[in-house]
């Protein structure tokens, strides 16, 4: 079993900056793949970001490149969502999610990938 815990949610005005984390206990050894989706009230769950165990495959949504970083500790078991330049349309419920296989190309894209998933943090940008 794995649990990942989300945090540093929270209210921020536009153009603003917020960086979460994603801690992750349990068979975190084993772990491929992390990602983070985002789901706003009335729509799907939508890819986010995405990054290999080791730290050296990141993927982005086209919504959110050059604004959002995603990266890893391993040490820490825990990776982080660094947010710039946030905007209203990223407000949103900001889920990690975490992949026991390995993942290639699109894969990374695709919510039915992940096998565990934590409990989700809120973002809100206000105009």
């Amino acid at each position: 079993q794995v649990q990942l815990v989300e945090s540093g949610g929270g209210l921020v005005q536009a153009g603003g900056s917020l960086r979460l984390s994603c801690a992750a206990s349990g068979r975190t050894f084993s772990s491929y793949a992390m990602g983070w989706f985002r789901q706003a009230p009335g729509k799907e769950r939508e890819f986010v970001a995405a990054i290999s165990w080791s730290g050296g495959s990141t993927y982005y949504a086209d919504s959110v490149r050059r604004r959002f970083t995603i990266s890893i500790d391993n040490a820490k078991n825990t990776v982080y969502l660094q947010m710039n330049s946030l905007k209203p349309e990223d407000t949103a419920v900001y889920y990690c999610a975490a992949s026991f296989r390995p993942l290639a190309g699109g894969s990374y894209y695709r919510g039915y990938e992940y096998h565990y998933w934590g409990q989700g943090t809120q973002v809100t940008v206000t105009s």
